[in-house]
C-alpha cells in the first residue's frame, strides 16, 4: 500500500492588491519570487470582488497593500483579500501595511470621537490577518489594538542614510516639526553623529483639519542645514511653515525628510513654492508624476520591507534589523 507523505517544506506567498502594485513587486523581486496572479475588479455598484488564480493552501501568505486615496476602497479590498486568503486554507496571513489607513485617529480629543486606528485593527483581525507589518505608525502605541504581533519598521535608517551621503554630518540640526516628534528626531540625531536637537512650538486647531500654526523655533538653528523630520506629508501646510520659521531663525538651509509622502492638495504645490533644499521621502504610498517635482527624492522601502518578509518567514528576528540603530 502507498502511504501519503507530508511535507515539512513552508511556502511563501506575496500578493498585492491594486493601490500600489510596483512596491509589491518590488517586494516580491527582492525576494525572488513572483506575484500571485490575482483577478479583482468592481461591480456596477462598485462592490469588490476578488479571487486568487492559483492555489494558496497551507502558504505563508503576505498581503502588500498600502491605505492610499481612495483609501477606503484600498481598504476593503485588502479586508476582502485576507477573507479570500482564509477560507482558501492560507496557513497564515499577514497584512502588509507600508502606511496605515487611519493611523492619525488614534485617540478621543473630544467627547463622541471615534477611535478609528482601533477599529481598523479590530477590522484587521476580524477578517484573519494572525499579522501585521506596518511602517512608521503615526504613534508606536497603535501596536497594542492589534490582536497578535505587529513588527513595527522604521523608515528612519534609509532616510538618514541618505541624509548623511548627501550632507554629511557637520553643521546640522534635526528640528521635530512639533513637540510630539521629539523622541523620532532624538534617534535622528544620534544617528547624525549627535547633531543638535530642535523643535516648532505650534498650536493646532482640534476642530480644523490639516491646520497648524508655527509659533517659534525651540533650540540652536542658526547657520545650520536643518534636517525637519516628520512621519508623514499630508497637505504640506504644517511642514512648509516649519521650514518658513527656521529660516525666518536664521538656519542655512532646509531638508525635509518623512516616511509617507500623502501629498494631498496642495501639498504638491506648497512643497515646490517652499523655503526646503530638497524634500525626501520613502516610497511608502504611490507618488503619480503630477505630484512629483524638481526638489523632490523618493528612496524605496521596499529593501526593508522584504527583509523584514523574509525574518517573518523563516522565524527569525525582525528586530534584528535595528540591533544597530539607536
Amino acid at each position: 500500500m502507498s502511504a501519503l507523505t507530508r511535507t515539512t517544506e513552508k511556502n511563501l506567498l506575496i500578493l498585492s492588491g491594486r493601490a500600489h502594485p510596483s512596491l509589491a513587486e518590488e517586494i516580491a523581486g527582492n525576494l525572488d519570487l513572483e506575484l500571485v496572479p490575482t483577478t479583482a475588479y468592481e461591480f456596477v455598484n462598485s462592490e469588490i470582488y476578488v479571487r486568487f488564480d492559483e492555489s494558496v493552501r497551507g502558504s505563508d501568505a503576505f498581503v502588500v497593500q498600502s491605505h492610499t486615496a481612495p483609501i477606503n476602497k484600498w481598504i476593503m479590498e485588502h479586508l476582502i483579500m485576507v477573507d479570500a486568503l482564509k477560507r482558501a486554507s492560507a496557513k497564515r496571513i499577514t497584512m502588509v501595511v507600508p502606511f496605515y489607513g487611519y493611523a492619525r485617529q488614534d485617540k478621543k480629543h473630544r467627547g463622541r470621537e471615534p477611535i478609528s486606528a482601533r477599529l481598523m485593527a479590530d477590522l484587521f483581525k476580524a477578517a484573519g490577518a494572525d499579522r501585521l507589518i506596518c511602517v512608521d505608525l503615526h504613534t508606536a502605541q497603535t501596536q497594542g489594538f492589534f490582536d497578535g504581533p505587529v513588527d513595527h519598521l522604521q523608515a528612519m535608517p534609509i532616510l538618514s542614510d541618505y541624509v548623511f551621503e548627501r550632507y554629511g554630518r557637520e553643521n546640522l540640526a534635526v528640528v521635530s516639526p512639533d513637540a510630539g516628534r521629539i523622541k523620532v528626531a532624538e534617534q535622528w540625531s544620534k544617528k547624525l553623529a549627535g547633531a543638535p536637537l530642535a523643535f516648532i512650538h505650534k498650536t493646532r486647531d482640534i476642530t480644523r483639519p490639516n491646520r497648524s500654526h508655527a509659533n517659534r523655533v525651540v533650540g540652536e538653528v542658526q547657520g545650520r542645514t536643518c534636517i525637519l523630520v516628520d512621519d508623514m506629508i499630508d497637505s504640506g501646510g504644517t511642514i512648509c511653515q516649519a521650514a518658513d520659521a527656521l529660516m525666518k531663525e536664521g538656519a542655512g538651509s532646509v531638508v525635509i525628510a518623512a516616511t509617507h509622502g500623502i501629498f494631498s492638495d496642495p501639498a504638491t504645490e506648497r512643497l515646490k513654492a517652499s523655503v526646503a533644499r530638497e524634500v525626501v521621502v520613502t516610497n511608502t504610498l504611490p507618488i503619480p508624476p503630477e505630484h512629483c517635482f524638481d526638489k523632490l527624492t523618493v528612496l524605496s522601502i521596499a529593501p526593508l520591507i522584504s527583509q523584514a518578509i523574509r525574518e517573518v518567514f523563516e522565524d527569525g528576528s525582525v528586530t534584528s534589523l535595528f540591533d544597530s540603530e539607536p
